[in-house]
């Protein structure tokens, strides 16, 4: 990734560095924060993790139409309690709870809420950890949409669409990897921690398909499935690999053209994996407006502004119960599981990324909550949203 600075934006940089601690606003008219001057090259991990903590944190109960294809209301004009919501965001401006940059509510097709806070700035790419595996979902999905692949495809072998693998060298079981498989963290792919250290100090065999054939190389034998469930960085790789493999150009490209475009969504990064494709367990950067239309593309069963951008059978694919360990279940990159509040059960279906970036979808309650973080632990997030959010908006 290109991490250059622009002069404005050190000049930036050095000013916001000199305001006061983070001070309490209740709630604020005016416009969201930014960075001024920003472009693609300024946006980093390096440079996110080099913010200074907002002076004040900015909290609005009615958004800015910015003119993003997000639809805006009131808090107060929606039939719910904002008492407790604009508690809670007090509570997290001030340090009660945890370390959040970013939190958004929209409600019955409505932005009703938006609020920023130390490192959050509304047109600051926040840096996305394994809630990028989500969104590589997603452009697979697209692809299907626009017939690079078909629905039936994604239960055919990976490797029948990664043709530069040399099939002699795998493991047993290898060629019977399905890509639907890779996307439920189902591969069945095991390394050995040392080997795999081993294998990344020897970053040329890695390039291209390579990165997949010695995955498939040097994994212990692949066992018939169901295979047990494991969160690995390798399964949204092979998924990364097909798209790279069936759409005209790169994968890379496609996601900007295709999926990103479409949406609005122009002002993010990702950052390129060993193979030279875009990451995808990890890596990909996103404003909290854009994550939010994410979870509005998901709740609208793949459809932006009345156009099919992914098909619906691939999103209750995604998102369905494929894999399910105790309350939680896991589909093709995108999790599901039941809030509970006060005894009773929500389904939320949720992207999540370590250290608390979440996309959070309760159907049931017609409310997507989005936000950003730099915690230790995301589970935190979860329950502080079930615990102080979800009662003003039930009945």
């Amino acid at each position: 990734m290109n991490t250059s600075i622009s002069f404005n934006v050190l000049l930036a940089l050095a000013l916001l560095a000199q305001v006061s601690p983070l001070s309490l606003l209740a709630a604020s008219d005016g416009l969201a924060p930014e960075i001024t001057d920003l472009n693609s090259a300024d946006v980093s991990y390096q440079l996110e993790a080099k913010l200074p903590d907002l002076a004040e944190a900015y909290i609005s109960t009615a958004p800015s139409d910015m003119q993003d294809g997000i639809p805006v209301g009131k808090l107060n004009s929606m039939g719910v309690n904002q008492d407790p919501i604009v508690a809670y965001a007090k509570e997290i401006a001030a340090g009660t709870f945890d370390v959040t940059d970013s939190l958004l509510i929209m409600h019955k097709g409505k932005l009703i809420f938006e609020s920023y806070y130390r490192r959050g700035r509304v047109n600051y790419p926040h840096y996305q950890m394994s809630i990028t595996k989500s969104y590589t979902a997603l452009a697979l999905g697209r692809a299907v949409q626009l017939g690079y692949l078909s629905m039936d495809d994604l239960n055919k072998p990976v490797l029948s669409f990664l043709k530069d693998i040399d099939q002699s060298k795998l493991v047993a079981g290898a060629d019977q990897i399905t890509v639907a498989q890779a996307m439920n963290m189902g591969s069945g792919i095991r390394i050995d921690k040392a080997k795999a250290r081993e294998l990344m100090k020897q970053p040329a065999q890695l390039k291209g398909q390579g990165q997949i054939e010695t995955y498939m190389t040097h994994s212990a034998p692949i066992l018939p499935a169901p295979r047990d469930f494991k969160y690995q960085s390798a399964d949204p790789s092979m998924t990364m690999q097909v798209l790279e493999a069936v759409v005209p150009g790169s994968a890379k490209d496609f996601i900007r053209d295709e999926l990103l475009k479409p949406m609005g969504i122009t002002n993010y990064a990702w950052q390129a994996d060993i193979s030279g494709l875009p990451k995808s367990g990890a890596g990909s950067s996103f404003r909290s407006r854009d994550m939010l239309k994410f979870g509005m593309l998901v709740t609208k069963q793949g459809k932006w502004n009345g156009q099919q951008l992914i098909p619906s059978e691939f999103i209750e694919q995604a998102t369905g119960r494929l894999h399910t360990n105790s309350n939680t279940s896991y589909g093709y990159f995108w999790w599901r599981a039941d809030m509970k509040v006060d005894g009773n059960s929500y389904d939320c279906i949720s992207g999540r990324g370590a250290g608390g970036q979440f996309i959070l979808m309760l159907p049931e309650l017609d409310l997507i909550v989005v936000t950003t973080a730099h915690n230790k632990s995301e589970v935190k997030t979860l329950a502080n949203t079930a615990k102080h959010l979800l009662p003003a908006f039930i009945q």
